[in-house]
């Protein structure tokens, strides 16, 4: 039996694409609170399910899957751009594939301006409708209105005519560095991508007896399981260790670990990492926002995905992917340099701490990698800065493992500026192996 919660879920994905969404309807339609009601759509707005724009309120969007997650809808544009909507309204929820920025004679733009695109362009009025009989949208930069007719023509096609006070380069490079920040995002890896589904899972219920388990050991082998309650929610874990002798008439209930540790679907493959070396526990159960379940993840999904993850080329970078980039290993000194770049510092062109402890991070994950040991999550980490370093600088980082076990190591590490001592770290970490 589903929650009022999905029931609302499930209930805004039925509706067609382009509708309006308010909390007050949905709380009459399905009879549910409004702050229910309101706690649903923020999640559907978290999903992409949704999208929210001033003076036009909420409406239905098409929900991007992951491989498209570059692609905005022209909801997203408003919102971006803190946007007003001249007409065609009943079209933002259509996704643009390309934008085209019309600053050429009027031939030439038509020949780059096609259906899906969106033509960024000023009071060009002549431009406008050609665009929309195109098949095109409309960003109209410099806060300038249009013609009741090109009004009209964006209602009869669903294309939306948009306009903003920006100037046409500033409007561009918003846009492109939304599409920029949805490839970064596209590349996280997170536990819905990984995990093992409910189909593929052996579970238990706490009314199931002991004997139960012992049965699903005969046949898988996997001395974990989750316990579930009839409302599929996850209630508990019942492991090889809490069965031991135990009667084989007793329900699960009375021997399974409560209130155990899950993942949801939406938690990054990072975090999962941490967690499980954390809490030292081989699997997790996998829930929805709804708390249902939906699978489990192992430790060795976990290492499968960070391993696929360092595989991936970098469409949009990070501060991370930066100076996993620009660092140059030594093999021989075990000494790692680097420049302190403009984008790695703060706003007195100093390198920005946070800067600081990444490039510590990378020398000792780098480091311990030609030991052969397995993923590096931080334990703890100290940093005492002697020195601010320019922009400009090199920079060589020297780690110096101090203790390696089977499953932590400990990192003493040193950075110079001009062979001068400007920080030194200690790093803690735990490792992660199958």
């Amino acid at each position: 039996m589903s929650t009022k919660h999905e029931q609302i879920l499930n209930y805004i994905e039925s509706l067609s694409v382009g509708s309006k969404i308010s909390v007050r309807a949905i709380a009459k339609e399905l009879d549910v609170s409004e702050g229910t009601a309101y706690r649903a759509i923020k999640e559907a707005q978290t999903t992409g399910l949704v999208s929210t724009i001033e003076r036009v309120g909420t409406i239905r969007i098409e929900q991007k899957r992951k491989e498209n997650i570059e692609k905005l809808t022209f909801a997203e544009v408003v919102n971006i751009i803190d946007g007003q909507v001249l007409g065609g309204r009943t079209g933002l929820h259509k996704t643009l594939n390309k934008f085209v920025i019309g600053a050429m004679k009027l031939e030439a733009m038509m020949k780059y301006t096609e259906k899906g695109s969106l033509l960024i362009v000023g009071n060009r009025v002549k431009a406008q409708e050609k665009a929309l009989n195109a098949g095109a949208a409309i960003l109209i930069t410099g806060g300038f209105d249009t013609t009741d007719y090109v009004k009209n023509l964006a209602d009869r096609y669903e294309l939306p005519v948009i306009s903003c006070s920006y100037d046409t380069f500033t409007v561009a490079a918003m846009i492109n560095r939304a599409i920029y920040d949805q490839l970064i995002k596209k590349e996280i890896v997170i536990v819905d991508d990984i995990y093992t589904p409910v189909e593929e899972t052996r579970v238990l219920y706490e009314d199931d007896l002991v004997s139960a388990w012992h049965a699903l050991y005969d046949q898988t082998k996997h001395s974990r399981y989750p316990v579930l309650n009839r409302n599929n929610q996850v209630v508990g874990v019942v492991t090889s260790k809490d069965i031991i002798n135990k009667r084989i008439d007793l329900k699960i209930e009375k021997v399974m670990a409560k209130k155990p540790i899950v993942a949801k679907v939406s938690t990054s493959l990072a975090s999962a990492a941490h967690t499980m070396v954390w809490q030292g526990i081989e699997m997790m159960p996998v829930v929805d926002d709804a708390d249902t379940f939906k699978g489990v993840i192992s430790r060795q999904d976990v290492i499968k995905g960070l391993q696929s993850s360092q595989r991936q080329p970098q469409i949009g970078e990070t501060i991370d992917d930066l100076i996993h980039k620009q660092m140059q290993s030594d093999d021989a000194s075990n000494q790692f340099v680097t420049e302190v770049t403009p984008q790695m510092t703060n706003q007195i062109g100093t390198l920005s701490y946070g800067v600081f402890a990444s490039l510590v991070t990378e020398a000792c994950n780098q480091s311990l990698k030609k030991e052969k040991t397995g993923d590096m999550v931080i334990e703890n980490l100290s940093i005492f800065f002697m020195k601010p370093v320019q922009i400009g600088a090199i920079l060589t980082v020297t780690p110096e493992i101090l203790e390696l076990g089977r499953k932590f190591a400990k990192i003493d590490v040193q950075i110079f500026s001009d062979q001068e001592l400007v920080s030194k770290a200690m790093v803690m970490t735990q490792l992660i192996n199958r």
